[in-house]
This record gives C-alpha cells, sequence and structure tokens, in this order.
C-alpha cells in the first residue's frame, strides 16, 4: 500500500502562500531573492571553441564563502566563481580534470573532487582529486575502484563519504538491474582539506534491497552531526543509515510509494490537475539531514517510479511527512509546470540544500523539469513553503553560505549551439524587502490549479481598468485558453481560464499568438500558422463563452508566400462599418523585401484584406521579428524583437506607428511603408526585473482600460527555457 497522503488540507494554504500581496510589513521575515545570473561559458579555456558545451552540475563553496566550485562533466573540469562581491560573481577560470567530475566538495582551501575515469559502463573506475584552490593544481588523487557519484563531508570537515554508483547503462537489457559490477560506498578520512588514500574504506552495500539486492546502485550521500551517513539506493528504493567512523552499516529501509491525487498524468498539450497515480515509488535522488534524527529526500524517479515531491523520514524509516503532490501543484500555480513531463515523473525534484539563517532552518528544493527551487520552513513538524525561485533550466545542484546570507544555484542545460542560454549559475540574497518573483501567478477553479504556459499576447478587458486577457499558444494545443488577469494584485493573479472551442469541444490545430477583445464580449484571435502541422494561417472570431463563431482564412495572395513564422498579434482599430484588424506578421515571407514585413489589415464588415510594410531593425546576430501588435490612442504599438538570449540580446524595444500611417493597399501589389518611432526598449526591465539573464520571448503588449501598459515575456512551457513568467507595468514615460 502506497501512503496515501490528501492534498486537500494543503490547498488553501498553498494558494495564500502564492497569491499574497509581497509587499511586507518592516517586522516581517527576510525574502530570498535572485541577485546575480552567471554563465559558466565565461570560465571556458582560451583554447575551446566558445560554443563548446559547459555545464555547472554540483556546486560547493570555499570556507570564507567567497567562491564558489561547480562540476562540468561535460568539459571534463571544475569551474570557479569569485563572488566576493556576490551581485558582481567574476569568472575564476576552468581546472581540466582528465575524466568526468560528477561532485565537488571543499575544505581548508582544498576541493575534493570525484571524478568518474571509466572506459565503459561495464568497466567503472574513478578517482578522488584534491585541488589546491588557490593555485588550481591537483595535490593529489586517490583510486575509488569504481564510478563515483555523489561526495560529503562531515560538519568538522574530518570525514568524507563518495557514493560508488557504477551505473547502469539504460541501452543494456531496456536498463533493468541488476547490471554487474555493483557499487559501494567510500569512507575516508580528511586533514585540512587533504586526504591519505590510505584511510580509504569500502562499505558493502549488497544484499540490503530487495529490488535488486545484487545491484545496490549507491546515488547520494549526506552527513549528520554524529557522523552518521544516509545514502539513497534511488533504482533500489532505499535509504541507507551507515556509521561513519566504523564504515558500518547501521540500518537500512525501504523509500516506499505514494498514491498521488490533483496531478496532470498525460502528455497532451492540456493542463488538468484532477488525474491519480497509485503506489508511485520514490526512488529518492538527494537526501539531506534536517537534525540528526531527520532526513529529507527528492524523489526524483530514475528506474520505475518519481513521486514528484520529497518526504521526510527519521532515520528508523518512519515517515514524518509526505509533500504528495502539494509542491507540484504549487509550481503549476506559477506557470512552471512541463507539461510534457506529464505523462513522466512531473517536475523531477532531483537536487536539495538544507541550511539554517539565523533562527530559521530552511531546506530548498531543486525541480530539474520544472526550473524552480521551492524554498521550506523546516518547521520540525510539516515544514512550510515560503517560496518559489526561479532557476535557470534544469538545476541540479545547490549550496547555502548563511554566513552571508548567500544561496547559489547550479543549472545543468547548455543550449549555446542550438542559439538558446548557456548553463548558468544563479546567485540569491536572504534580506529585507519584497519577494521579486513570481509576477503572475494563477488562482484555483474547481479545486485545481489553473494551469498556464507560453503567454503569448494580451488584450485589454473593456471597460474594467487593471483587467487583462492574455492567451496560450500551440504549447497548450489541446487547450486553447483565453486567460483573464487581475493586474492589479501583485503578483497578477490569472483568476479564470475560457477554452477555445469547436463544435463544444476543445478547438485543435491552432497556435494562438494574439488576442483582441471587442466591446461585445467576443474576441478575435490571431492563429500563427504551421501547414507541416496542419496548423492553419487564420483569423478566429470567438463569443463570450469561447465559441468559436467564424474562421477566417487567410487570402491566397498571402497564403501563396507563407512561411512557418505568421500572424503574432491582432488589434482592433476603428469603429462601425470601419473597424479594421490589425495583424502583425512574425518575419519575412517569401515575397517580402529582407528587412521588411507586413502588418495585415481585414474589415470583417467589407471582407476586405490589405496590408503595408514595416521596416525592422538591424542586428549583427539572429533574427528580427514583430511580437505584438496593440492600438492606444492614435497610434499602434508593435513590439520588435530579436531572437536571442542572455549577454547576445540586443532588440527588444516597443515602436509606435501612426494609425494615420495605415493606409493599406491591395495585396499582391505594392504596399506602402510606415514610419516608425521608438516607444519604450525593454531590455533594461528584462535584465534587471529578476537579475536572471535576457529572456528572448517578449510576446505581449498592451493597454488596460485606463491606458496603463503592460508586457508578458511567453516561457515556452518550460521546453528547453528556465519557465520564468515576467508580467510588468511599463513605464513609457522613462528614458528610452
Amino acid at each position: 500500500m502506497g501512503d496515501f497522503m490528501t492534498i486537500s488540507s494543503r490547498k488553501a494554504a498553498l494558494a495564500a502562500v502564492l497569491l499574497t500581496s509581497v509587499a511586507f510589513p518592516a517586522a516581517a521575515e527576510p525574502v530570498f531573492n535572485r541577485i546575480a545570473s552567471f554563465p559558466v561559458a565565461e570560465n571556458l579555456p582560451v583554447d575551446k571553441d566558445k560554443l563548446s558545451v559547459s555545464s555547472a552540475e554540483i556546486i560547493t563553496a570555499t570556507d570564507d564563502g567567497n567562491t564558489l566550485i561547480y562540476s562540468d562533466s561535460p568539459l571534463g573540469a571544475i569551474g570557479f566563481i569569485d563572488i566576493t562581491d556576490a551581485k558582481a560573481p567574476k569568472a575564476g577560470g576552468a581546472l581540466m580534470m582528465d575524466g568526468e567530475p560528477t561532485s565537488v566538495t571543499s575544505s581548508a582551501g582544498k576541493a575534493l573532487v570525484a571524478v568518474n575515469t571509466s572506459e565503459s559502463k561495464a568497466k567503472p573506475s574513478g578517482r578522488l582529486a584534491i585541488v589546491d584552490v588557490a593555485t588550481k593544481k591537483v595535490e593529489n588523487t586517490c583510486d575509488l575502484g569504481g564510478q563515483p557519484d555523489s561526495i560529503a563531508l562531515n560538519k568538522d570537515k574530518t570525514l568524507g563519504a563518495i557514493a560508488i554508483e557504477n551505473e547502469r547503462d539504460e541501452d543494456v537489457n531496456d536498463g533493468k538491474i541488476p547490471q554487474m559490477p555493483a557499487g559501494d560506498l567510500v569512507v575516508f578520512q580528511v586533514q585540512n582539506g587533504s586526504v591519505d588514500c590510505g584511510t580509504i574504506k569500502h562499505v558493502a552495500l549488497t544484499g540490503l534491497t530487495g529490488v535488486a539486492p545484487e545491484d545496490p546502485e549507491p546515488e547520494f550521500v549526506a552527513f549528520n552531526s554524529l557522523n552518521e551517513i544516509a545514502l539513497t539506493l534511488q533504482e533500489n528504493n532505499e535509504i541507507v543509515i551507515i556509521d561513519a567512523n566504523t564504515a558500518e552499516v547501521k540500518t537500512h529501509f525501504s523509500a516506499g510509494s505514494v498514491d498521488l491525487s490533483g496531478i496532470d498524468t498525460k502528455r497532451d498539450g492540456a493542463l488538468k490537475f484532477s488525474g491519480e497515480a497509485k503506489g508511485v515509488l520514490r526512488e529518492p535522488d538527494a537526501v539531506k539531514w534536517l537534525d540528526d534524527n531527520r532526513l529529507v529526500v527528492a524523489n526524483e524517479g530514475d528506474y520505475q517510479g518519481g513521486s514528484r515531491g520529497f518526504t521526510i523520514f527519521d532515520k528508523t524509516g518512519k515517515l514524518l511527512y509526505e509533500s504528495g503532490a502539494s509542491f507540484e501543484r504549487a509550481v503549476a500555480h506559477i506557470g512552471h509546470y512541463p507539461e510534457s513531463r506529464s505523462g513522466s515523473k512531473g517536475v523531477e525534484p532531483e537536487g536539495l540544500e538544507a541550511a539554517k539563517f539565523g533562527d530559521i532552518k530552511y531546506f530548498f528544493l531543486l525541480a530539474e523539469r520544472a526550473s524552480v527551487v521551492g524554498v521550506y520552513k523546516d518547521t520540525g513538524a510539516d515544514p512550510e513553503l515560503v517560496q518559489l525561485l526561479p532557476s535557470g533550466i534544469s538545476p541540479e545542484g545547490a549550496i547555502a553560505i548563511p554566513a552571508r546570507n548567500l544561496f547559489a544555484t547550479a543549472n545543468e542545460v547548455d543550449l549555446g549551439k542550438d542559439g538558446g542560454t548557456r548553463s548558468h549559475v544563479m546567485i540569491y540574497e536572504r534580506s529585507e524587502g519584497e519577494k521579486a518573483y513570481p509576477q503572475i501567478v494563477s488562482a484555483e477553479k474547481d479545486g485545481n490549479p489553473i494551469g498556464f504556459a507560453a503567454l503569448s499576447g494580451l488584450a485589454a478587458v473593456p471597460g474594467k481598468p487593471g483587467m487583462l486577457y492574455a492567451v496560450s499558444d500551440s504549447v497548450l494545443g489541446s487547450q486553447p485558453t483565453i486567460y483573464t488577469i487581475d493586474a492589479s494584485k501583485k503578483p497578477a493573479v490569472i483568476t479564470d481560464a475560457l477554452v477555445v472551442k469547436r463544435d463544444g469541444a476543445p478547438a485543435q490545430k491552432l497556435d494562438i499568438e494574439g488576442i483582441a477583445a471587442a466591446a461585445d464580449g467576443s474576441f478575435w484571435l490571431a492563429s500563427e500558422g504551421y501547414s507541416e502541422r496542419l496548423v492553419a494561417h487564420a483569423l478566429y472570431n470567438v463569443n463570450a463563452k469561447g465559441d468559436i463563431k467564424a474562421e477566417i482564412a487567410l487570402p491566397k495572395e498571402l497564403v501563396a508566400n507563407e512561411i512557418r513564422y505568421g500572424f503574432e498579434g491582432v488589434t482592433i482599430v476603428g469603429t462601425g462599418d470601419d473597424t479594421t484588424l490589425w495583424m502583425a506578421v512574425q518575419r519575412e515571407w517569401s515575397d517580402d523585401e529582407k528587412g521588411f514585413v507586413k502588418l495585415v489589415s481585414y474589415n470583417p464588415k467589407k471582407k476586405e484584406w490589405g496590408a503595408v510594410r514595416y521596416p525592422l531593425d538591424k542586428t549583427e546576430s539572429g533574427w528580427v521579428g514583430l511580437s505584438e501588435i496593440s492600438a492606444q490612442g492614435d497610434s499602434v504599438y508593435i513590439i520588435e524583437r530579436d531572437n536571442l538570449v542572455g549577454d547576445a540580446a540586443r532588440l527588444k524595444k516597443l515602436y509606435k506607428v501612426a494609425i494615420s500611417e495605415l493606409k493599406p493597399a491591395k495585396l499582391g501589389g505594392e504596399l506602402p511603408v510606415v514610419k516608425k518611432t521608438q516607444a519604450h526598449d525593454f531590455l533594461g526591465e528584462l535584465k534587471s526585473a529578476t537579475n536572471g539573464y535576457v529572456l528572448d520571448k517578449l510576446e505581449g503588449f498592451t493597454f488596460d482600460a485606463s491606458g496603463k501598459p503592460y508586457a508578458v515575456t511567453d516561457n515556452d512551457g518550460v521546453s528547453d527555457s528556465s519557465g520564468e513568467t515576467l508580467f510588468f507595468p511599463v513605464d513609457l514615460t522613462a528614458t528610452n
């Protein structure tokens, strides 16, 4: 039987945490906010190609807290970051390790690095390297007799332990265990950061578990202050307690299983948190001690399980707390839920850190697939979720530095070769102030989170200042949705969701990128086509109930020259018979002169099409296109951006075009060129909003009924993305 934990008793509390205003009274507890973002590619050696894959995975800090050290498996190195000024981290270089570093820790000016040197998974080998941090030289190495994974030191840094995983080959026998040779645990003595290889002891772990007793698959190690080691055997769903002084197993117990409810169980392009899964094996990855008796595990799963949350046990195996689906549902409330992982292990909590800041004990839960960190207060009983922090893509490791009120995450995914963001180390500070993130959250509807992702267009709710509509794009292709946003709240709150329907069922084959709200309560939606996937370039007229009442196909003069990048926004200009819809085409189609895109017009009453040409800015790299169009006063406002991220981003601007300039000519002939005027530069806001890297997809902009402007970014449904959604009011009077 699974350890059944209902989520109903926690839903109200979780919603309250997420929906509460971020304004804190003077006596409020300090909060964590990101203060810096460091791309680890800055540490690439000079003889490496600048697009060489590099990755921050497991991270530690020197005793003084001024240097971060991380393992970089794809590069085969450890990297160093100078955080003497934590808000301005500096590259400290990389040290090649002649192997694959899997984990790192630090003591007394040394870095202790577990290095995989295996010829193959069938012939595992590895070593422990002791590196002098000041000189960045390897002082000594110890043979480990197998492929290492996690490394940890005890409280006074006199003992160390390494999980010798000897990991399974997923291409052999469908990845089933047992696969020899078996792994074990290495325990050794440490003195002033150095290791005497002669003190190494191997702790046998075979015969302990019921899944594959001869193949334990050790994963993660942690010490308490009694020199007891907690060790997870992930694929075997087991936790082992070892006496580090004697190198003997004291006890072991199964991590058990969980009955989950209120989860999304299908990868189907829709977010529905009403499913359930019974008897899901926890299969923990990371483990941390909360005190000398209690330990917390992150239930990532790897083999046959993965229960999407975390569990607290005592060291005898007694279950003290099970998060169930509560963490994953909290993640859904901030738009970080990865729908593409619904059929697997959801958000996949993988990493953990635990530390005491001031008088408060915290533990930090890292969700690999959601790219988010859950900050929990350890109350000694049921933990309290106090924050969800944005991270880079796929946080793998974390380190707390309480003496400096700092916390850092290592985020492993590097998309540089694909033109995307690089792997990053993110740095956070605990201080008095407001939570900078999230900037938009969702309420609950029918007892479940309103799932949202990839917000790609904005429009005002007519007659209601502070209220907006937004749409989701093809990421939620089986659930095209119009969201209602209360932008007067901080963070803004998605209060309702209206599914777009065709014949009473959620409409298929839509990629909604733009929305305009008519005074009669109906909507105009712009769908960006993708003919190879049978998604048409089209306009849709939708009534207040979400039913498609009309589909307006593009005329042949346009369709004949289509490419994938079509309508990215729609707005309404004029009234009565003169009402005209204006759509922004993202990029040049085949009949466009390079550097010019179309603004396309359609008069619904007269059924007339036309267009003008819009001149694009030029950049040295990437492409430039349009992402939104919104009418206000005597102008239309247009987002023009490049497709670049991070430090490479150069163009994220708002331009305006006078409505008097919008004199459409017939399609197929010569089109007039409009004049544009810069109204705002978003780069500064995108850099400083949460001190992350600049996001590429600024895709929504509009004015509410009172004329207040807002913008939103598209998080791509957390696919090759950090999952962050920035939603913010825009000061058009600010210096550009």
